[in-house]
């Protein structure tokens, strides 16, 4: 299940193959993990942002680990949140050098001052003045490490900042950030800008009324795809986003029950402790009932996917948009689902240029080979 509050298997991956995360957290965990950075992380794994928050257990060597390290690497955004006790922790300190090295040239580094004035980070006084002292004293033998150290806090502290308060403003930095580099799901999508007009008329984004979207055709015509663009598109429109893909497999494989459960995590801190399919719809409805929610459930096949999983309108609040892909029609019509799309298969123009793709590598067939590529095509069609 993908999802923009999500990783359940959330949300889409990183945009570029070299990131393995968005964001990497880092700060002090006897300040901040069990309240604010609980809460940001909470936020932009909703949001569809894949966040890398340490585990203590990394933490407890002398020195940097190089799993962490790793992760600080693979992330393309760092989000640094400065608070009273930060540079009391040698680990934080050469956590933040390390970010520095990795991300200063790409300018991706984020302060968040949490319970902390910028000009105190600066400057190191008060409580960081005091952390300072002692470690001044303690590795009295290393005086580099400490200028490192130094250095590092009033560069990070100089950068442009958010204060702890603004979450929402936060996470919308980041989501923005990362969009021109996420809509390249679909670059090179034959056909794909046809197929989304229409959905999009479906859609409504911006009216404040509750649709279901129904979208049905053969396997592999390229529905999970035309939804999948369209996650990526609107997502941040929504206060949650959820993309349940493959939710036949899903379901064969672990039950519908556990697939409750994994959306109710993407909702819910508590942990969805459900025994029974109407306990679990009956919470889902409760918890969306009032949000503007983006749920896309991917390859449909039994009405009690639709029954447990997104029940009717009533389900969520003024603005929500529920789309469902199946290959049956039939299970749309049962549902109530009125607005429905079914997907044709590509035109003979744009079936030419995806053959032109996956052969040569580009959009158009060169004209020694425009015969045969007409011919595959041709062939290829009267198997589907």
């Amino acid at each position: 299940m993908e999802r923009s509050i999500q990783r359940t298997s959330t949300s889409f991956s990183p945009s570029n193959p070299q990131w393995k995360y968005d964001v990497f957290l880092s700060f002090r965990g006897d300040d901040t993990r069990k309240t604010f950075t609980d809460h940001l992380y909470t936020a932009l794994e909703h949001q569809g942002i894949i966040t890398f928050r340490d585990d203590p257990e990394l933490k407890k060597g002398k020195s940097i680990s190089p799993e962490l390290f790793s992760a600080i690497k693979e992330s393309r955004f760092a989000l640094i949140i400065l608070s009273q006790n930060y540079a009391s922790s040698t680990w934080c300190l050469d956590e933040l050098v390390r970010i520095l090295e990795c991300m200063k040239a790409r300018e991706t580094v984020l302060p968040i001052f949490y319970d902390i004035y910028p000009s105190d980070v600066r400057k190191q006084i008060g409580s960081l003045g005091e952390a300072f002292t002692h470690h001044e004293e303690r590795f009295r033998d290393d005086k580099q490490k400490v200028r490192r150290w130094r250095d590092a806090l009033t560069e990070v502290a100089s950068f442009s900042g958010y204060e702890s308060k603004l979450i929402t403003t936060i996470v919308e930095v980041i989501w923005t950030k990362l969009q021109p580099t996420s809509f390249s799901y679909a670059e090179n999508l034959v056909g794909i800008d046809s197929r989304l007009q229409q959905v999009n008329l479906l859609l409504g984004v911006g009216v404040d009324d509750v649709r279901f979207i129904g979208i049905f055709g053969m396997s592999g015509i390229g529905k999970t795809t035309m939804v999948r663009a369209v996650y990526e598109r609107i997502a941040r429109e929504f206060e949650f986003s959820f993309l349940l893909s493959d939710v036949r497999n899903s379901v064969e494989k672990s039950g519908l029950l556990n697939l409750q459960k994994q959306l109710l995590s993407g909702i819910w801190r508590k942990k969805a402790d459900i025994t029974d399919l109407h306990g679990g719809a009956t919470i889902i409805r409760r918890l969306l009932g009032h949000k503007k929610v983006l749920l896309i459930r991917d390859d449909v096949n039994r009405s009690s996917h639709l029954k447990y999983l997104a029940g009717n309108q009533e389900w969520f609040g003024s603005g929500s948009r529920v789309l469902i892909t199946t290959r049956n029609e039939h299970l749309l019509i049962e549902h109530g689902v009125e607005r429905r799309l079914m997907v044709e298969e590509l035109n003979d123009d744009d079936s030419l240029q995806l053959s032109s793709w996956k052969a040569f590598k580009r959009g158009y067939t060169e004209e020694d080979f425009l015969g045969l590529s007409k011919s595959v095509v041709s062939y290829a069609k009267v198997f589907l």
